[in-house]
């Protein structure tokens, strides 16, 4: 399991969906606002234990948001969804593109065997069907191995 907190009395965890009711000023008039995203990090200890949701804005802009865990400026949590994931930050989700950044379930991939050269795979040799013209080609080789054989000693004399 992925590092949780306990934030205004539920346990939020690390890919969880989340709705956070947060207070917010403007002038002299406060107001609830919702932002509803997915749970990326959890970091920090104590007093200082910071969590950040990340969501999706109009037009594909990914947008974050960092709070205090026992900030008062936060109303409630409502956990929407409870994701299942293997890792303590998301960040790798920041480079994903449309519904794919809100797809938390890591899928390691599928391990398959790595395919062996040719040459080591074994299996049938295909010969002629005359064994004679098999004969004639080892007698070929011979011939051009004795011939390199012969001509390096020579060389070597010089």
């Amino acid at each position: 399991m992925a590092i949780q907190a306990k934030i205004k009395n539920e346990i939020v965890n690390v890919g969880d969906l989340v709705q956070v009711f947060a207070f917010l000023k403007e002038g002299e008039k406060v107001r609830t606002q919702v932002f509803e995203g997915l749970v990326i990090s959890i970091k920090g200890r104590q007093e200082n234990k910071m969590f950040t949701v990340r969501k999706i804005a109009t037009g594909g802009v990914g947008v974050e948001r960092i709070w205090p865990i026992d900030s008062p400026w936060i109303e409630k949590i409502e956990i929407k969804k409870r994701g299942r994931v293997r890792r303590s930050k998301l960040y790798y989700l920041r480079d994903r593109i449309g519904k794919a950044a809100l797809k938390v379930k890591v899928e390691l991939p599928k391990s398959e065997k790595p395919k062996k050269p040719k040459h080591l795979r074994g299996g049938r040799v295909k010969r002629s069907e005359t064994s004679d013209s098999s004969e004639v080609d080892k007698n070929e080789k011979k011939d051009t191995r004795q011939v390199r054989r012969k001509k390096s000693p020579k060389a070597s004399k010089k």
